[in-house]
């Protein structure tokens, strides 16, 4: 049984990939994702707001007591009182490298044009196979249109792209007026790949001490329907690579996506409630139902069931929609 798949122009082992989560922020729990049979892992986020904050504390360090006598030097703190967020996060990159064999993909969140995104320089410096470019913005200005929204992901790309030469992947959002359209915009920029989809947490109001909290709900299977949809629609469209999350927490599951047109399948919620180890069973789960329809490779299942090769193309659009609510009712 041939498993193996390409996302990014890398060669994975199989399409079961780790997304971006917590489970990577120690190289340990690298080495056990890689053991339980991880084709490749995305580690967790850096944040823009994280590498701002350095810049502007290394900067108040740096000025602080200036004026003060030589005596006052003490005032200064020492280097390892400075946050070490970001160079941390260079390091963890270099020993994972050291450690596995597996793709290490480091991932970069933001929102806006600036010079944080140089930071993709060093992480390819530091080792990195490639970048999970996370663009994550919730505009809230009425008077911002869809077409400067659209403009800012193009920038962003555009200046990583500018600084790196390895593959970048764009994770984003569904919340588009026309996500084919920006999706072909990307593709055509350069992005290496297409994450779908980045899942926005949503805040909570605590009734008891009237404050607004932040909600983080894993997913569930019935999270897969959307991405499955935008992949089914996009496969063959687009020359980046295509990547499936949320949703994902059988080996079904990411036979689905498969089918549909995706490249690779990326697993969080499943590994952070049953655990790394739960990755193999997911694999005997895809490779046993390849088996039992004797399919040989998973080159051979993919895109099957996408827009383009499925009987009925009409099932991604509104026709089956109508189809769905009227049945519903019978």
């Amino acid at each position: 049984m041939n498993l193996a798949t390409t996302y990014l122009g890398l060669n994975l082992r199989t399409p079961l990939v780790a997304s971006a989560s917590p489970l990577s922020e120690s190289v340990e729990n690298i080495q056990r994702l890689e053991d339980a049979g991880a084709a490749a892992v995305v580690l967790h986020s850096l944040f823009e707001e994280q590498i701002r904050y350095e810049r502007f504390e290394f900067h108040h360090y740096m000025t602080f007591g200036a004026e003060s006598y030589p005596e006052a030097l003490s005032y200064f703190p020492q280097p390892a009182e400075f946050p070490v967020g970001p160079e941390a996060y260079l390091r963890h990159i270099a020993k994972a490298k050291e450690l596995v064999r597996i793709p290490i993909i480091a991932s970069l969140n933001g929102s806006t044009l600036g010079g944080w995104i140089d930071f993709a320089r060093l992480m390819e410096q530091a080792g990195a196979d490639a970048i999970e470019l996370n663009i994550y913005s919730i505009p809230t200005d009425p008077d911002l249109s869809a077409a400067e929204i659209e403009k800012t992901c193009l920038e962003i790309l555009a200046a990583v792209k500018s600084v790196v030469t390895i593959p970048v992947a764009v994770k984003l959002g569904p919340f588009f007026t026309n996500f084919a359209h920006v999706a072909k915009q990307l593709d055509q920029a350069g992005a290496d790949g297409l994450v779908l989809f980045n899942r926005f947490y949503q805040p909570d109001i605590e009734l008891e001490t009237l404050e607004v909290v932040p909600s983080v709900l894993l997913s569930t299977p019935m999270a897969m329907r959307l991405p499955l949809r935008w992949i089914a629609i996009l496969y063959d469209r687009i020359g980046a690579s295509l990547a499936a999350t949320s949703g994902i927490h059988r080996g079904t599951d990411a036979l689905r996506m498969l089918m549909a047109g995706a490249d690779a399948t990326m697993l969080c919620s499943v590994l952070l409630r049953r655990g790394i180890e739960h990755l193999a069973v997911v694999e005997k789960e895809l490779t046993d139902w390849m088996e039992e329809h004797e399919y040989e490779s998973v080159v051979q299942l993919q895109g099957s069931m996408s827009q383009k090769n499925c009987p009925d193309p009409s099932a991604f659009e509104r026709a089956q929609y109508m189809r769905a609510i009227s049945g519903y009712w019978r």
